[in-house]
């Protein structure tokens, strides 16, 4: 194959296998020994309990791995979550809509962690707004007696974006996997609104992958080589949208932000995302009552619950949420699938023979804690 050829089959595959067709992205399951804190900063000191929950916490998934989570600590085990807005994207989520929803899946991992260690979180909402810079404040207090969480969940989720079958969902499986979870509704590949979500999300896709500020931004979070993988520890990197082998080194080694803006590259994207959305059984998308910043952390939380699930059954998940980011497209979804509640996520599902192992990034704990005042009144 020559290197003409070459450059923009890799291309696509890394974009449609992630970036243009993902709003989560699976953790690295490192241990917990971290990386030298942020020089510009001192570490703040936590003790063990603290860095362990922590550490589990950021394996949550986020859009485009920004991780956007901020932590003030006032003291032992008294947080304060934050939504850091160097870690936006504005051109795909002006509204931070989907940053609040990542912090949310923040906020139900660091609740397993701390079951796991014996702690029982006691929240207080901050957040008014998307945007607020104060999203929630806990306390942790160790307690007896609380049930134990299996942390095996949260350091094997991973976003499977291949390898699915078109064996249906049996509806047994479908109530197996949101039992207790409210606002969640499956639409099968065959059904009309299946192949709504199948056309449209192809329609939005393009539309996203031509629509340059969109392609910028993610340019922007590309980590194509290890050492800016290494350097920045978030993002999207080629292992972690499955690019390995010899495409995996030439993507490392050849690829800069520049590359993804070329048509070449575009178009690949496309086909793979057409070849994406033909495999699976079909949608589950998730409502919520109503858009308040406390509703969209409750939808973050419920994603990641369904998401620890679905591993021992066999269940993949790939959200592709250009549909909900692109207008007209947004507008029409919910007279599509005859919902009346805002739609906030849409996953691709269906049964894989294999899961791949996490290989994400995630920051060290240290690059995100930051020292604040003395004890929590507001709790």
């Amino acid at each position: 194959m020559t290197r003409r050829k070459f450059w923009p089959l890799v291309g696509g595959a890394l974009l449609a296998a992630g970036a243009a067709t993902d709003w989560l992205v699976e953790h690295q399951p490192a241990g917990p020994e971290e990386a030298p804190a942020d020089a510009s900063r001192p570490a703040v000191p936590l003790v063990p309990d603290e860095q362990a929950i922590l550490h589990l916490a950021a394996l949550a998934p986020s859009g485009h791995n920004t991780q956007p989570w901020r932590i003030t600590r006032h003291g032992p085990f008294q947080w304060v979550i934050g939504n850091d807005p160097a870690r936006w994207l504005p051109a795909v989520d002006p509204t931070q809509r989907e940053t609040m929803l990542s912090i949310g899946a923040f906020l139900q991992s660091l609740e397993y962690a701390a079951g796991h260690y014996g702690y029982a979180c006691r929240w207080t909402l901050l957040a008014t707004t998307y945007q607020s810079a104060e999203v929630a404040a806990v306390v942790l207090t160790k307690t007896a007696g609380l049930p134990g969480f299996d942390l095996a969940q949260l350091t094997s989720r991973r976003t499977v974006r291949t390898g699915y079958r078109n064996d249906a969902l049996p509806a047994a499986a479908v109530r197996g996997l949101t039992a207790g979870e409210p606002g969640c509704h499956y639409f099968a590949r065959a059904t009309p609104e299946g192949q709504w979500l199948d056309a449209q999300t192809l329609a939005a896709n393009h539309q996203q992958t031509y629509r340059d500020p969109a392609e910028r931004e993610l340019s922007q979070w590309m980590r194509f080589s290890n050492r800016e993988a290494a350097r920045h520890r978030d993002g999207l990197t080629p292992a972690g949208m499955d690019i390995t082998g010899v495409a995996g080194w030439w993507v490392r080694h050849f690829y800069t932000p520049a590359t993804v803006m070329e048509a070449s590259f575009r178009e690949r994207a496309l086909t793979s995302a057409a070849q994406q959305v033909s495999a699976g059984a079909g949608w589950l998308v998730l409502t919520s009552p109503d858009r308040a910043p406390a509703t969209l952390l409750a939808a973050g939380r419920r994603v990641q619950r369904l998401w620890v699930r679905v591993r021992a059954q066999g269940i993949g998940l790939h959200p592709m949420t250009q549909i909900l980011e692109e207008a007209p497209f947004a507008g029409q979804v919910n007279a599509a699938l005859g919902l009346a509640e805002p739609i906030q996520f849409l996953l691709r599902c269906g049964y894989v023979a294999d899961y791949p192992n996490p290989v994400s990034e995630r920051r060290p704990v240290a690059w995100f804690v930051h020292a604040g005042a003395a004890g929590l009144g507001t709790v």
